[in-house]
């Protein structure tokens, strides 16, 4: 199992990097829309739709609202135009950027209050309308990212936080965990993870402003949009986790071997890219 994992996971960071730096931005946004579609289908599993057409067709109507969310912010000719930084600044997008976030601040009350707060989302026309509240901010959220110059680098820097705050989770949590984090929805996270995991976060980012980041006096400024990012991490975790225990299950899906599904793999990035994008736009001078 843990062989079966390892190679799974070389297996998608490779073809990950590989299509990140060497797909041309548009592309790679098209195979990531493609990839969110297919959470989507997840997504209707978890909200318990048990007809394969009308999956179908949830997930038909999810890739419309990509299509759509690229064509009203402009995504289809940005890199033509050169308005990328008009783009990433425009009013439409930081508001879906804005609303994203809002809606993570609501999830968090949500999972803090499960399972009564089932009762509010628990049904399932209104978990599948979660959905696209989770899924298509974070396709917009990476798609203006990559659009961005330097874009690929952007991403990958909010894959790798993501990914430093689940190492530093998982030996802090195993060290010196002991009080819960969110019991009801999963037992094994505890405040402790949290806090080493926002600590690795935060050594690794002052590193990096004060000895590679052009402007070391802005440090506050990556150290603000990382640790923020990390945190935000943990709510996407804890949110799909919720989905999962009120379905019952372990995985959203099966596709990856050793891993489950593919709300599997991106949970944390559903809530770590809108943080992160719009954070970013917020410090765009102080980063720049």
């Amino acid at each position: 199992m843990l062989k079966q994992r390892v190679i799974t996971a070389i297996i998608l960071a490779s073809g990950f990097l590989a299509a990140l730096f060497y797909l041309p931005a548009h592309s790679f946004m098209i195979l990531m829309a493609v990839v969110v579609a297919y959470g989507g289908w997840e997504w209707s599993a978890l909200a318990n739709i048990s007809s394969q057409a009308i999956r179908g067709l949830y997930v038909i109507c999810l890739t419309l609202a990509l299509v759509l969310s690229a064509l009203w912010l402009g995504f289809d000719t940005a890199k033509v135009s050169g308005n990328l930084i008009g783009n990433l600044f425009g009013n439409h997008l930081r508001s879906v950027l804005a609303w994203a976030c809002a809606w993570w601040a609501l999830a968090l009350l949500w999972i803090q209050g499960y399972p009564s707060s089932a009762l509010l989302w628990g049904r399932p026309w209104m978990c599948a309308a979660m959905g696209f509240v989770v899924l298509v901010p974070t396709w917009v959220a990476l798609a203006a990212l990559v659009l961005m110059p330097g874009g690929e680098w952007l991403v990958l820097s909010v894959v790798l936080l993501v990914a430093l705050a689940d190492i530093g989770a998982f030996f802090s949590g195993r060290a010196f965990g002991k009080h819960k984090l969110a019991e009801q929805v999963s037992p094994g996270k505890t405040w402790e993870g949290v806090i080493g995991g926002v600590s690795a976060i935060a050594l690794v980012t002052v590193c990096y402003a004060l000895f590679v980041a052009s402007e070391q006096s802005q440090w506050w400024a990556w150290l603000l949009l990382a640790g923020t990012t990390g945190l935000a991490s943990v709510v996407g975790d804890l949110l799909e986790s919720m989905v999962k225990r009120h379905r019952g299950v372990k995985d959203s899906g099966s596709i990856l071997p050793g891993h489950g599904g593919v709300l599997d793999r991106i949970d944390s990035l559903t809530a770590a890219l809108p943080v992160f994008t719009l954070l970013y736009a917020l410090l765009y001078e102080h980063l720049s």
